[in-house]
């Protein structure tokens, strides 16, 4: 029964989240409507049991299962933590958004589960059938998630989604299969193998530039960024917090194996992907500075530090990586509770304009404190984990050597660039609003407000004490 085994050391995560989805899917087609509110809790429940099997995966040494299409080591288990851990807060935010619809709530949920476990697998592959298959899971679970908010909106905003993910697939399965006609392999370590005895050609070249352009899509990055303003402005807050954060984490995950091993050999690629990053982050932070909408500022945003993690990450070495696993740590939870803050707002009949944040520092100081520190670690404020995270980024491309300076310089004058577009969100709710008393209905939203606070406060720990957690990085880094 070597199935058995490959289950229960590669996959514990992945079954306890299907039979969630499947639970919930059975509950939308008989349950009453006055029941819509267990629909959280299950789903809850399913990630908290899958978090706790994460400690009987296989850590060391690294478990190959169904003909090495999956794999487990240490740094997959730290990645899925940080993935159901970013879940189970989004479950948290997504309230609101479920309410509105009461009569789908087991339906939402099942969907929101659905991304999850894609993401999973995507973390797990270790061939490209199966993180392809898992890539279009991920993408319909997005489609739908998009499309829930009623309106035109969000139905714009999924079909512009759809459209783009189309293309950008298309590039990446011709990549894929020019690599296939290379190495007559889909697998990660046979097409590895591969290259330490065979010289690679331009055709390599090529096919990695294309697998990584159609992988760049879920990260928002150039080519494929055009759909973002047009999602976070069109969707629902919580859905946001999705797309902003598990996605990421996944695709981050898959090109940190990607870059270090399978599609490693190519120059021209390392060449394509920092000019992408660089032009990313500054056509992202600019776009930003004009920006009337929170949502839209934080889909720039959300481009821009994705494209310092994936310049960060194409100097393959292990200080880098764990550079980059600190910087997705410490982003994941300003970037949430950011997030949290907006659904305060818009829980208690405020809209995502930013000149309905006037006069919110005088009405609800607290408030104001814990998003002000959100909002200054994303920017890279000192006593912030931003600011660590964007020092501990700059160090790494300096050790990476000398030529990488001018491209360090220009990342620098983008980051300097958002923080006036970061520190204008604060400066607004400091500004005399005389028309109206700002105030937050607190018992319409005690979910966000916790883990707001939460946020805020994990986010100056870190940077006051980033040690621990460095080491942490160090170590799984070095495990990839």
């Amino acid at each position: 029964m070597n199935w058995l085994s490959d289950i229960s050391s590669t996959m514990l995560t992945e079954l306890f989240i299907t039979l969630t989805v499947l639970i919930l899917a059975v509950f939308s087609m008989f349950y009453n409507v006055k029941y819509n509110k267990v629909s959280k809790w299950i789903a809850l429940c399913g990630i908290g049991v899958s978090l706790f099997a994460l400690k009987y995966l296989q850590l060391e040494p690294i478990y190959y299962a169904f003909n090495d299409a999956i794999l487990s080591d240490t740094f997959t288990v730290f990645i899925k933590g940080l993935i159901l851990i970013s879940s189970f807060l989004i479950v948290l935010l997504s309230k609101r958004n479920a309410k509105q619809r009461y009569h789908k709530t087991f339906q939402f949920y099942a969907i929101l589960l659905t991304g999850v476990l894609a993401s999973l697998f995507i973390v797990s592959a270790n061939d490209f059938l199966t993180l392809t298959v898992a890539l279009e899971l991920l993408s319909f679970a997005t489609y739908f998630l998009i499309a829930y908010k009623k309106g035109y909106l969000s139905k714009e905003a999924s079909f512009k989604y759809l459209v783009t993910n189309a293309f950008s697939t298309a590039v990446y399965l011709m990549g894929v299969s020019y690599l296939y006609g290379i190495t007559g392999s889909f697998n990660f370590s046979s097409i590895n193998n591969y290259f330490l005895q065979h010289s690679p050609t331009l055709l390599y070249a090529i096919s990695t530039i294309f697998i990584t352009l159609g992988l760049f899509f879920k990260l928002a990055l150039l080519p494929f960024a055009n759909w973002i303003l047009d999602v976070y402005e069109g969707c629902a807050t919580s859905i946001i917090v999705f797309i902003a954060t598990i996605p990421k984490i996944a695709m981050i995950a898959v090109l940190a194996r990607l870059l270090a091993f399978s599609l490693s050999y190519s120059f021209e690629l390392s060449l394509v992907i920092l000019i992408l990053s660089v032009l990313t982050a500054i056509w992202a932070n600019i776009l930003a500075i004009k920006q009337k909408n929170i949502l839209r500022l934080l889909a720039c945003s959300s481009s821009a530090n994705a494209a310092y993690m994936v310049f960060t990450l194409t100097l393959v070495s292990v200080y880098n990586l764990s550079t980059v696993l600190f910087y997705l740590i410490t982003y994941i939870f300003m970037n949430i509770g950011v997030f949290a803050a907006i659904i305060v707002l818009e829980n208690s009949n405020y809209s995502s304009k930013l000149h309905e944040f006037k006069g919110f520092a005088y009405s609800n100081p607290l408030f104001t404190l814990a998003f002000s520190v959100c909002i200054f670690g994303l920017a890279g404020f000192p006593i912030t984990a931003g600011f660590i995270s964007k020092l501990y980024l700059f160090s790494a491309i300096v050790r990476s050597g000398a030529i990488f300076i001018p491209f360090l310089l220009i990342l620098m004058l983008t980051i300097v660039v958002s923080c006036y577009y970061y520190t204008n969100v604060v400066k607004l709710m400091f500004e005399k609003n005389e028309t109206n008393y700002n105030e937050i209905i607190h018992h319409n939203a005690y979910s966000p407000i916790v883990i707001l606070y939460t946020c805020a406060f994990i986010t100056i720990i870190i940077g006051i004490c980033p040690a621990t957690l460095i080491e942490i990085c160090k170590y799984i880094a070095y495990n990839l």
